[in-house]
C-alpha cells in the first residue's frame, strides 16, 4: 500500500528560558490542528538554563492557513514562555551564493552535490570571485560568475557591488568556499549568521592564512578543518562542524594539505547542509546542532 508523502513541510526552532510544559504546548499546538509530527528533538543548557527545540511537521492536511501559522504560534505560545523562534517552510528553497578564490576543490563538490539532486531545496544563482581562474566551472554548470577584484583602496566600493548582486538575486545564504578575502563588518552585518567559512584547520588552533604550515612546524599528529558561521572577529565565530585526519612525521606540509582539501570540502558541505535542513541555532559564540 503506498503512503502519500507530504512534501510541504514547516520547520520550527525555538529557544527560551528553560520552563515546565514547553514541550506539551508545542506538540499540542500542532497535534490540535492536525499537523502529524515528523521530527522533534530539544536541548537544555543547564548552565544557563536555556532551552532549544527543533520541531518539523507536515502541513498537508494543517488547519492553520501557512501564513498564519507564525501569527498564532506567537500569540497562543512564544509570548507566554518569552521564546525567540524562527518557522522555515520546505516548499521555499534557499538561494545561495558561493564565493571563490584560486581553489576549486570545495566549488566542485557544492555543485555536484546540487547538480546531483542531492541538495535539492538550494538554488545557486550566482558566484563571485576576486580572480577570474574558475570561471570554466561555472561556465560549465551553467551559473553566472562574477569577477570583482579587491584591494585595501578599493573594499568599500567593491563590497557594495557584491552587496548590490546579493539583493538583486534575493540571496538567502552566502557560502565562502575558499574565498581568500577578509570580509569586512558591515559586509557581514547585512547577513548574520548567513555567511558560512571553511576554514582549513581545527580551529582554535592554527588560525590565520597558513595553518598547515604552522601545524607541520609543530609535528601535529592529526590535522582538520573547520566550517563556521562567519563573524567580525576573525576565525571565531560559530562552529557548526569539524573533521579530522591522522598524520605523522613521514607526511610532508603537501601531504598535509592534500588531506586537508579532501577534509574541507566534506566539513564545509556538511555545515551547509546542516543550515539548508534548518538543524542549526546559534546560541551566543556557540551552535546548537540537531541531529
Amino acid at each position: 500500500m503506498e503512503t502519500n508523502i507530504c512534501a510541504d513541510k514547516a520547520t520550527l526552532l525555538i529557544s527560551c528560558k528553560d520552563n515546565k510544559g514547553i514541550v506539551a504546548s508545542v506538540t499540542e499546538f500542532i497535534y490540535k490542528n492536525e499537523g502529524n509530527i515528523l521530527y522533534l528533538d530539544q536541548h537544555v543548557d543547564h548552565h544557563d538554563g536555556c532551552f532549544f527545540m527543533r520541531a518539523q511537521w507536515d502541513l498537508c492536511n494543517f488547519k492553520i492557513p501557512k501564513e498564519k501559522i507564525g501569527e498564532y504560534f506567537n500569540t497562543l505560545i512564544a509570548e507566554r514562555y518569552k521564546m525567540t523562534w524562527k518557522l522555515h517552510f520546505a516548499n521555499k528553497n534557499i538561494r545561495m551564493a558561493v564565493f571563490v578564490s584560486h581553489m576549486p576543490h570545495c566549488l566542485y563538490d557544492i555543485l555536484s552535490r546540487v547538480q546531483g539532486g542531492e541538495w535539492n531545496n538550494v538554488e545557486i544563482p550566482l558566484i563571485i570571485s576576486n580572480h577570474d581562474k574558475l570561471k570554466h566551472i561555472a561556465d560549465e554548470f551553467g551559473i553566472p560568475f562574477h569577477v570583482i577584484p579587491i584591494t585595501k583602496e578599493n573594499k568599500d566600493v567593491q563590497e557594495a557591488k557584491e552587496l548590490q548582486l546579493l539583493k538583486d538575486n534575493d540571496i538567502d545564504l552566502i557560502v565562502l568556499a575558499r574565498y581568500m578575502q577578509v570580509v569586512s563588518d558591515s559586509f557581514i552585518n547585512h547577513y548574520p549568521n548567513q555567511i558560512i567559512n571553511i576554514h582549513h584547520s581545527f580551529l582554535p588552533a592554527f588560525p590565520g592564512a597558513k595553518p598547515y604550515h604552522s601545524a607541520y612546524e609543530r609535528g601535529v599528529k592529526i590535522i582538520g578543518a573547520t566550517s563556521h558561521y562567519v563573524t567580525p572577529e576573525l576565525d571565531e565565530g560559530p562552529i557548526i562542524a569539524q573533521g579530522v585526519a591522522d598524520v605523522n612525521h613521514k607526511n610532508t606540509i603537501t601531504d598535509l594539505i592534500h588531506k586537508g582539501k579532501d577534509l574541507e570540502k566534506i566539513v564545509l558541505s556538511k555545515a551547509i547542509w546542516n543550515h539548508l535542513e534548518r538543524k542549526t541555532f546559534v546560541y551566543k559564540n556557540k551552535t546548537i546542532v540537531f541531529e
